[in-house]
C-alpha cells in the first residue's frame, strides 16, 4: 500500500511539473489536462491491444502508434487529424473527444506530453491509483484561480458527507444533472461498490446506474475520463453533453446528488419553456431545483447544494418552496459556512429531501454561525461534519434529537421546526438563524478582509458590465 501511494504521489508530481512548464509557454492548466486526457485514452487503448490482445477501439490511422514516432509539424498535423476523426465517433470515444481541439500548437511541447505518458503503463495500474492521480490533477486545476475550473469543483469533504447520509444502495440509479468533473458520481460509486460482490449488480453499477449531464464539452471530456479511469462506463460513458434544463428528463432516478451552477443562466442558452415545471423563472438555481424535483422517482431522495437566495426569494422561489414542503419531504437543511468553495464569499446550504410524502418537520444544522474556513489555511475536512452526520441519523430519521435547547443550550446547532411554522413565515422563508454571533466571529485576518473586498469589487464590476450591456441594447 505504501509503495502504491508513493507511486501515485510521484506520478502526480511528474504530471503537474510538466503542467507548470507548459504554463510558462502560455498553455493553461485546463488546456493541458484536456490534451492529457485525449492522449492518455489513446495510450491505454494501445496497451489494451499489446498486453491483452484485444481489438483496438480506435479507428485505424488515429491510434497511439500513429503518433508516437512523429515530430515537428507532422506530429501536430497527425494529432489534429486524430482529434477531428475521434470527435465524430459515437459512444464512449465520441464522448471523451467531444468537440476536441488541439491546444498545444508547439510540436516540442506536445512531444513532451506524449513522451511522459509513454513512459508509464497505465492500463495495468490499479483503477483506484489511476483515478486518484487524475482526481488530484483536477483538484489542483480547480485551485488555480486563473483556470476558472473551481466552478466545477465541490469540496470532497462535502461530497463525502452528502453521500454518507444519503446512502445510495447498489441497484439504485444516481444522477447529477450538473456533474462537473464527476465528483458526486464517483463518491456514490465508491460508496455502493463495496455493498455486494454479485457480478450482475456490479456490472449494473459500472455501466447503468450512474447518470451525469453537463453543457460544457470540456467538462464532459474530463468527467468521462475521470469515471473511465475508475473503471466506470468502459463501453458507454455515463456522462452526456447536454443542458439539463432544456427538456424533461428522459429517465427518473432513485438518488440525486448535485451542486448546480450558481448565478444567472449563461447568455445564449436556450430559453426554458417546460410544461413540467411548477413556475417560470430566470433564476438558474430555482430551475435546477425544479428539474431535480421532477426527475426523482416516487420515494427517491436528493441532496443538493443551493445558495441562500433559494431559501428566501419571493415570487417563483416561494411557489417552489411550498411545493417542496407539501409534495416532498424536505427533512433537513445543512447551512454551510463561507470559505469552502473556490468562489469567495458564497453562502450556500445543502437541502435533503425525498419525493412522495409531505414535510412534517424540517431539521436545520447551522454549520455557519461562528465557523471560519479558508481554502489555504483551514479548509473544511470530513471530520468537521462528523457531528452533523451523527445528528442526521441516516439509519433512522425518527430517532433524531435536538441539541438546541432554549434554556440549557441556546447555541445548539441542531434544531427542528415544524412545517406549519415555516408555512406561516413571510414568503415561506427557510432562511433561519438562531445562534447568537459573538464579536470574535468577525475577527478576520487582513488577507481575508482583502479577499472579501476583492470579491465585492469583482461583483460590482460584473454588475456594471451587465448594466452597460442592457443600456447599449436599449439605445439600439
Amino acid at each position: 500500500m505504501a509503495k502504491q501511494i508513493s507511486n501515485e504521489q510521484t506520478l502526480t508530481k511528474k504530471v503537474w511539473t510538466l503542467a507548470t512548464t507548459l504554463a510558462g509557454q502560455g498553455i493553461g492548466f485546463t488546456d493541458y489536462i484536456t490534451q492529457l486526457t485525449y492522449l492518455l485514452f489513446l495510450k491505454m487503448d494501445d496497451e489494451n491491444v499489446k498486453l491483452f490482445g484485444d481489438d483496438s477501439a480506435i479507428p485505424e490511422g488515429c491510434r497511439w502508434s500513429d503518433l508516437i514516432d512523429l515530430d515537428g509539424l507532422d506530429l501536430i498535423e497527425q494529432y489534429e487529424k486524430t482529434l477531428k476523426e475521434l470527435s465524430e465517433q459515437s459512444n464512449l470515444i465520441g464522448t471523451i473527444y467531444t468537440k476536441a481541439q488541439n491546444k498545444i500548437d508547439k510540436p516540442v511541447y506536445l512531444k513532451k506530453v506524449i513522451t511522459m505518458i509513454n513512459e508509464e503503463q497505465w492500463l495495468v495500474m490499479d483503477g483506484d491509483v489511476k483515478g486518484a492521480i487524475y482526481e488530484s490533477i483536477l483538484e489542483k486545476n480547480g485551485q488555480d484561480k486563473k483556470s476558472g475550473a473551481g466552478q466545477y469543483f465541490t469540496p470532497r469533504s462535502l461530497i463525502s458527507t452528502m453521500v454518507d447520509v444519503t446512502r445510495p444502495q447498489i441497484g439504485e440509479t444516481v444522477c447529477d444533472p450538473a456533474c462537473g468533473t464527476g465528483g458526486f458520481l464517483l463518491a456514490a460509486y465508491d460508496y455502493m461498490k463495496v455493498q455486494s460482490s454479485d457480478k450482475e449488480k456490479s456490472e449494473f453499477l459500472r455501466e447503468q446506474a450512474l447518470h451525469g449531464y453537463d453543457n460544457t464539452a470540456l467538462v464532459v471530456t474530463l468527467a468521462s475520463m475521470n469515471l473511465y479511469l475508475h473503471g466506470i462506463g468502459t463501453s458507454r460513458s455515463p456522462i452526456l453533453c447536454q443542458d439539463s434544463l432544456e427538456k424533461s428528463p428522459s429517465v427518473l432516478v432513485d438518488v440525486i446528488l448535485a451542486n448546480p451552477p450558481f448565478g444567472t443562466r449563461p447568455s445564449g442558452s436556450v430559453e426554458i419553456n417546460r410544461d413540467d415545471f411548477y413556475v417560470e423563472t430566470k433564476n438558474n438555481q430555482l430551475n435546477f431545483l425544479q428539474h431535480m424535483m421532477v426527475m426523482l422517482k416516487n420515494g427517491g431522495r436528493a441532496a443538493v447544494v443551493l445558495p441562500d437566495n433559494v431559501l428566501f426569494e419571493g415570487g417563483a422561489g416561494e411557489v417552489i418552496r411550498k411545493k417542496l414542503l407539501t409534495e416532498f419531504n424536505l427533512h433537513t437543511i445543512l447551512r454551510l459556512p463561507t470559505g469552502i468553495f473556490y468562489a469567495q464569499g458564497v453562502k450556500a446550504n445543502v437541502l435533503f429531501f425525498s419525493k412522495g410524502t409531505a414535510t412534517k418537520d424540517i431539521w436545520f444544522y447551522d454549520y455557519r454561525t461562528g465557523i471560519k474556513h479558508t481554502l489555504a489555511t483551514n479548509p473544511m475536512q470530513r471530520h468537521h461534519l462528523d457531528d452533523f452526520v451523527e445528528c442526521y441519523k441516516a439509519d433512522n430519521l425518527s430517532s433524531r434529537k435536538e441539541t438546541y435547547n432554549a434554556e440549557t443550550n441556546p447555541n445548539g446547532r441542531w434544531r427542528k421546526y415544524s412545517c406549519d411554522e415555516i408555512l406561516k413565515r413571510d414568503k415561506t422563508s427557510l432562511d433561519i438563524t438562531w445562534i447568537k454571533q459573538s464579536d470574535d466571529d468577525n475577527d478576520y485576518t487582513l488577507a481575508e478582509l482583502m479577499s472579501m473586498i476583492q470579491e465585492k469589487s469583482d461583483n460590482i464590476s460584473k454588475a456594471v458590465a451587465e448594466l452597460q450591456k442592457l443600456m447599449a441594447n436599449i439605445e439600439e
